[in-house]
């Protein structure tokens, strides 16, 4: 099952649970909030995976890392926390494999930038589990480099179109510009074997310059999956 508690630029939650083993990707909203999207107990919970520094994605890093047996993360968010040596603590890099009880995990590189517009070290994730198979996970990158293929489910970036950006003073057009449009998602998923996926989720999207059920009819009918939106509480099997 993936579980989404938050997506967007006000924070970033989801949950992956196969059986009794639960895995977190990002915990960019409040402790308590995840919490109680784990039922209030972290029985059987292996790890939190962090893309990158940015708060809504790891506002709650100091909580969940007292809390939970591993924090995996760039060095970025490791040294901003100053985590970097402790034994909780995994440092992610490209293509490097970690292990998380059943889950085996694969970081592969993203591109973002700060607001500033220097770059973000970013990471997105490539996540196997026995019984679910496999998902990609990627979020705040404006493309990405890596095909995959053999892949069950995806959420992946979908934060706006290019059409709404005309109107845009220059400093939002570049904070856009750090996300993945519909468009660049549209012709990245087409150099992707889609053979095997079973689902497609749509995270991230802008709050006011997104069309959740616009992208998904688009995305649908470009692959012929079915595609969600990430809103909290959706649950996909």
């Amino acid at each position: 099952m993936i579980k989404v508690l938050a997506s967007g630029s006000k924070g970033n939650c989801y949950i992956i649970q196969t059986g009794e083993e639960k895995l977190l990707l990002e915990c960019g909203i409040g402790y308590k909030e995840i919490l109680k999207g784990l039922n209030y107990s972290i029985k059987g919970v292996v790890g939190c995976l962090i893309t990158h520094v940015h708060n809504d994605h790891c506002k709650s890093f100091k909580k969940v890392f007292e809390g939970f047996p591993k924090v995996c993360a760039p060095l970025e968010v490791l040294e901003k926390f100053k985590c970097k040596d402790l034994h909780k603590s995994v440092l992610m890099q490209n293509l490097d494999k970690v292990k998380l009880g059943e889950f085996t995990i694969m970081p592969f590189k993203a591109e973002h930038t700060n607001s500033d517009a220097t770059e973000c070290e970013c990471l997105g994730y490539l996540i196997h589990h026995p019984k679910l198979g496999k998902i990609v996970f990627a979020t705040d990158t404006y493309y990405l480099k890596y095909k995959f293929k053999n892949v069950d489910h995806i959420l992946i970036e979908c934060n706006y179109s290019e059409k709404y950006m005309e109107d845009l003073e220059l400093y939002q057009a570049r904070t856009f510009k750090s996300h993945m449009s519909l468009e660049t998602l549209k012709e990245t998923l087409k150099t992707w074997d889609l053979s095997k996926t079973k689902t497609i989720t749509l995270i991230h999207l802008s709050e006011n310059n997104g069309n959740p059920e616009g992208f998904k009819k688009e995305i649908e009918a470009l692959t012929g999956i079915p595609t969600y939106v990430a809103v909290p509480g959706l649950e996909i099997s």
